[in-house]
């Protein structure tokens, strides 16, 4: 192990990590001075709806594979084990029901933005509301996700702090404000290459160094770091099988199924098929990614065992002590240490990119263009480039204030629970309840935010009282991410928990982490539900056709039709064509406003046979939204 307690970078390692930058800037600005050049909003914004399935899929799984990942899965495993593993049960809902009910929903109805389904479902209050949550939402997670690898770099290598923020902020807001979404989308390809390669180099190097990789997982079990299959129900307790194969089901929904980051980038392929593929292609990368931080983390333990760097004073976090292993395990290999912190500012620069071009679209779509309708083209791609660097500065802004936050992983998949929880709520009230309206909507939205913000700050207020009855934190064998009994301390928590397992509140505030998206998107539903059976439900006849999934409707298949129309439950998609000519839905068709025609090759194969136009949905579009149902 090292003698020093910092590590320096050597030149070649410098001249590799320039190289990430310099080659980050130069595609977008190709992607400025080529093509169509950014002239349309259409262009800067959806890349004109012309990618194809595997930049697409590249992008979505860079978007939130960020610095944040990188550094807190192998510290995470090398802390309590590998329960951490079972997320990947998550992903096959997690993915599946995004690819088959969200993607045609929000594709056939040709958005621009996520929320414009929101007032299309609803009304602009709805819309508004959605919006200004989601700006919150990831304003807050960007400046985490800058702030991490800055943080860790320049206490392990000396680097200059917030000259790393700096160089990845300015460089990162240069190629989005310049190259517009296609450029996003292709440095996200770049990045995702050099985010593989530089995990893959610490393993090879690191299980190498322990003896080969048998030897790395002897003595992981030797130290009972292989965790086996925790069956637990307690949604108390931080990691088990359920908090992470059924709450990581939400988690993925909120992030893959209406975060307005993805949902661009579903919009921006060539079709509808192409779209679902990139979803079933993200899948087993998403694999991959986990187990290359597992493999990381058991690893680091080979190398360490219980004599961790943190006790030697290495390191004073568990997301420093992963880029001191790193530059521990590579110091003789000059090149590679600058390869692993390229790898981290990649996951940093792909998910702020995806940040400030989604923020953009939002801004311009949902909150600028439809007060000023009468807006020119060149005027409002001018001011999405101008949203898009405005957004830039905001995020150096919002990285001074991450500074003063906790643990990085545990941080932002609390912050997407706390916001993004409540928005996959109101998308579900939606999408799957016909009689919820625009009041039940709101409600639920304020009482969702409520509910995630009193559990987010009141487990916070919790760990900082002493006179709590949550377990003690103890920087050396746990991360200062848990606020629960964690898998390191199971064989006391027998013992412990039955005295002083939290009661009332305190349970409250004690939930896992994993469950937040799942509560607080319950707690929408349910109350949006009863608020609007309270306030009088919508009838079947006002909703605006293609808004509502038929997943009720299917799923009481059985029951009459007369029954099911009571119950709201024929698809909307069906009904007749006085409906189809409500103003909503016109709205959703016309070009103004920004909001995209469906070109020529978008419509489907179904409409080419019959040689209907888009504009003309009939019987048949509620038989291919049946057809996609699980």
């Amino acid at each position: 192990m090292g003698d020093a307690v910092k590590m320096h970078f050597t030149t070649v390692d410098y001249i590799i990590f320039t190289i990430l930058l310099v080659a980050s800037t130069g595609i977008g600005l190709f992607y400025a001075f080529t093509g169509g050049r950014q002239r349309t909003t259409q262009e800067f914004l959806l890349a004109d709806r012309s990618m194809s399935c595997l930049p697409v899929s590249l992008s979505l799984l860079a978007t939130f594979q960020s610095a944040v990942a990188i550094l807190g899965a192998p510290s995470e495993i090398y802390t309590n084990g590998t329960q951490y593993w079972f997320l990947g049960c998550s992903y096959f809902l997690g993915l599946l029901i995004p690819a088959h009910v969200f993607i045609p929903v929000f594709y056939r109805l040709q958005l621009s933005s996520a929320y414009q389904y929101l007032e299309l479902r609803f009304n602009k209050t709805v819309r508004i509301c959605g919006t200004v949550t989601f700006i919150f939402q990831m304003v807050i997670y960007m400046g985490v996700v800058l702030y991490a690898p800055a943080l860790a770099l320049n206490a392990v290598t000396g680097f200059d702090l917030w000259g790393a923020v700096m160089a990845m902020g300015l460089v990162c807001t240069l190629y989005t404000a310049l190259g517009g979404l296609k450029a996003v989308i292709w440095t996200d390809v770049f990045q995702t290459i050099v985010m593989f390669a530089g995990q893959l180099a610490v393993i090879v190097v690191g299980a190498h160094q322990a003896g080969g990789i048998s030897e790395v997982w002897k003595k992981a079990q030797n130290g009972s770091r292989i965790a086996s299959l925790d069956l637990n129900p307690d949604p108390l307790e931080r990691h088990t099988f359920w908090t992470l194969g059924v709450g990581g089901v939400f988690l993925m929904l909120a992030l893959y199924g209406v975060n307005q980051a993805q949902v661009q980038r579903y919009l921006s392929s060539r079709t509808e098929k192409e779209a679902v593929m990139s979803c079933y292609v993200v899948f087993p990368c998403q694999q991959i990614v986990l187990t290359l931080g597992c493999l990381m983390g058991l690893v680091m333990y080979a190398r360490y065992g219980e004599e961790s760097p943190m006790d030697k004073g290495y390191a004073s976090t568990n997301d420093q002590m992963v880029l001191y292993f790193v530059m521990d395990v590579l110091q003789d290999l000059p090149g590679l240490p600058g390869l692993f912190v390229a790898c981290l500012f990649s996951g940093a620069l792909s998910t702020i990119s995806s940040a400030f071009n989604s923020l953009a679209t939002v801004t311009m779509e949902d909150l600028i263009k439809p007060h000023c309708p009468a807006m020119t083209e060149a005027r409002a791609t001018l001011l999405s480039k101008g949203l898009a660097l405005g957004y830039g500065l905001v995020c150096l802004a919002m990285a001074y204030i991450a500074s003063l936050m906790g643990s990085v992983l545990q941080a932002a998949l609390s912050i997407f629970g706390m916001v993004g929880g409540p928005l996959l709520g109101l998308f579900c009230l939606g999408m799957f309840f016909p009689w919820a309206n625009s009041i039940g909507a709101v409600t639920g939205l304020a009482a969702g935010l409520v509910m995630a913000f009193w559990i987010g700050i009141g487990s916070f207020v919790a760990r900082l009282t002493p006179s709590t009855p949550l377990p003690p934190l103890n920087a050396t064998a746990l991360p200062v991410t848990g606020n629960m009994t964690t898998m390191a301390m199971t064989t006391l928590a027998s013992v412990v928990t039955a005295k002083s397992r939290p009661t009332g509140l305190q349970a409250l505030y004690s939930l896992s982490y994993m469950w937040y998206s799942a509560h607080n998107s319950t707690t929408v539903v349910v109350v949006g539900l009863i608020v609007s059976l309270l306030t009088g439900p919508m009838k079947e006849k006002d909703l605006t056709p293609g808004t509502v999934y038929p997943v009720l409707g299917n799923l009481l298949f059985f029951l009459p039709e007369r029954y099911r129309e009571k119950l709201c439950c024929v698809t909307p998609l069906a009904q007749k064509a006085k409906a189809i000519n409500s103003q909503p839905y016109k709205m959703a068709q016309k070009e103004s406003n920004g909001m995209a025609h469906p070109r020529e090759e978008d419509r489907t194969e179904d409409e080419e046979d019959e040689g209907e136009p888009t504009a003309q949905p009939s019987c048949r579009l509620s038989h291919m939204l049946q057809e996609t149902a699980l």
